[in-house]
């Protein structure tokens, strides 16, 4: 463990042991149980071995994250506003006890660190969501993590690390809190502001960085994060290269680009404060907060989940102690009658200011409409139209669930041939017994193996669309929880169509050909949907489709007029 410090941003704790230790513990490691970190937790590693999650020494024990439950400090005082746990599944927490060592590796086994164990806890995740982010709603995208995909067991403990994760894209702009501070202290930059952004930069975030730097007398880092973001946010790809066009609109050795490998939890006022500290380690003096900072969006009832100001309100409270400053977002505007951006709070009456919300870029980008060179850059546009071309040019699935009987098959399959009939993409059909053969053969149908087979299909599915093509997908799917993450998997990359194929449960048994719905009364079938195990009705399908009445050319056609409505095909 190493402790630096510099003139901006005080002690930073770094993690990794010495040469001689590494060895001795990749020795150690072959004999110790080990846990394969998730992309979430690979985020948090980095961020703590390199010490941009500074004063921390480890994931937070069960003390420490009670403490930030309940009054957003460590046991010992410390400012610490969100919970950095490792959270590990319940079999493998009986492996382990207090006081014993886990080796930390990587997807492809490779040791990043060992943890010494000082605690072993299941928490109450709803508590955690209610305290943490205010709600339980699983709108939120950290609440449904925490809830569906989390592992059900935290550990706590301290962290001796080895390496760092490897990253293999964009090494330049990857720079540790001890190689920026090294950066700014060489170049003189005795102020910097910090802004921190998600999404692809235009014309308004490049005159309002501007003016926050000009205002402060200060030099400007563009901190994009690149771990974990908003589910369905543009991938860091795209966003790095939209950042390389714009940081040349800059005036020469005044702001710098640099990655920020951090897993989001969109935790709004309190995420503020943890961004305040994690720049802070990174050497920053200042932090541009604006409206709604770290905000995940509306909750189920079409509210935001926190008010506009609130981050920077609960920032301005703790900005002495922290030692970085707030710089508040002002809403930059384009004055027609001037020519230029300025803060809305500015323009005089009777001028005509206008923007266009990210809202709005999306749709304009879906349907091919003009992106106006007042609002971005045209270099920006091209990278972004490379991404999210227009809706006829996307990948596209069509995900159809319901009762086994229901007709989902069949109208999948006549789908299928009239998309093939058009003949602008590749169409793949991904029926449920077929995958169930060729992909999922090994497995039973207990909901766990019910989900992992869905999450195959929906993982097919996702690469198909990815790459430009028609994914028709037919299985039962009965669970809602598996159809929202396969949902989130692929509305990314390209278009989704849930289509809920209703047929009543008297009318699937009524046609029921192999006579399964007969076995499953008899308890001869064992967890068989509809009759000893649950459907869950989709909440949020695009189409619904009753088959008594309709014939399979009918019911497709439907979903051809709504992928034809949707932009989809034209």
């Amino acid at each position: 463990m190493t402790h630096l410090t510099a003139p901006h941003g005080g002690q930073l704790t770094e993690l990794y042991v010495s040469e001689s230790e590494q060895q001795q513990l990749k020795e150690l490691a072959t004999g110790l149980p080990s846990w394969d970190l998730t992309h979430r937790q690979l985020c948090d590693i980095e961020l703590l071995l390199n010490g941009g999650f500074s004063p921390l020494t480890g994931f937070l024990s069960k003390e420490d994250y009670q403490s930030v439950l309940d009054s957003t400090r460590l046991a010992d005082g410390t400012l610490w506003p969100i919970p950095v746990t490792l959270d590990v599944d319940a079999q493998f927490a009986e492996t382990i006890q207090t006081g014993s060592s886990v080796a930390l590796r990587d997807a492809e086994g490779v040791l990043l660190a060992v943890l010494e164990v000082s605690d072993i806890w299941t928490p109450d995740k709803t508590l955690e969501a209610q305290k943490v982010f205010g709600t339980d709603d699983q709108k939120h995208p950290a609440v449904d993590y925490l809830l569906n995909k989390a592992g059900e067991v935290y550990l706590g403990g301290r962290l001796k690390g080895v390496e760092a994760p490897n990253h293999y894209d964009y090494k330049g702009y990857r720079d540790t809190p001890a190689e920026l501070r090294a950066k700014f202290k060489k170049w003189g930059w005795r102020k910097v502001v910090a802004f921190q952004t998600r999404n692809p930069m235009h014309r308004a975030h490049q005159e309002l960085t501007f003016r926050a730097a000009r205002q402060e007398e200060a030099n400007l880092l563009i901190h994009p994060v690149v771990g974990m973001t908003k589910p369905g946010d543009i991938d860091h790809y795209s966003r790095v290269r939209c950042y390389e066009h714009i940081i040349k609109e800059y005036p020469e050795q005044t702001t710098m680009l640099s990655l920020l490998p951090l897993a989001m939890r969109m935790g709004g006022p309190r995420e503020a404060l943890w961004h305040a500290i994690i720049r802070k380690n990174y050497g920053c003096t200042h932090l541009i907060v604006g409206r709604d900072h770290a905000g995940p969006g509306k909750d189920s009832n079409g509210e935001d989940f926190y008010g506009p100001y609130d981050a920077q309100t609960l920032l301005q409270q703790h900005e002495e102690e922290l030692g970085i400053q707030m710089v508040p977002f002002q809403m930059m505007v384009y004055v027609k009658e001037k020519a230029e951006y300025l803060p809305a709070d500015e323009v005089e009456e009777g001028m005509t200011a206008l923007n266009i919300s990210g809202t709005e870029v999306r749709r304009r980008l879906a349907e091919g409409l003009e992106i106006p060179e007042w609002f971005s850059y045209p270099e920006v546009v091209k990278e972004l139209r490379k991404t999210s071309p227009a809706r006829d040019k996307q990948g596209v699935t069509i995900f159809f669930t319901g009762l086994s009987g229901a007709g989902k098959s069949t109208i999948a399959n006549a789908l299928m041939i009239k998309l093939l009939e058009m003949g602008n993409r590749p169409v793949t059909l991904l029926d449920g017994d077929i995958v169930r053969k060729h992909l999922s053969s090994e497995l039973g149908f207990s909901k766990e193996h019910r989900n992992i087979n869905i999450l195959r299909i929906g993982y097919v599915a996702s690469e198909i669309t990815k790459n430009g093509g028609f994914a028709i997908c037919a299985p039962i799917a009965p669970y809602q929880a598996t159809r929202r993450e396969v949902r989130a998997m692929i509305e990314p990359l390209g278009g989704f169509i849930e289509v809920h194929v209703a047929t009543s449960l008297e009318e699937c048994e009524r046609r029921d050909r192999k006579g399964l719905y007969a076995k499953a009364r008899a308890g001869l079938i064992k967890e068989f949907t509809g009759i000893s195990d649950p459907y869950e009705v989709p909440e949020q399908a695009e189409i619904t489709i009753d088959t008594l009445g309709l014939t399979p050319d009918e019911a497709a056609q439907e979903v051809i007029l709504k992928l034809e409505s949707e932009g989809y095909i034209r």
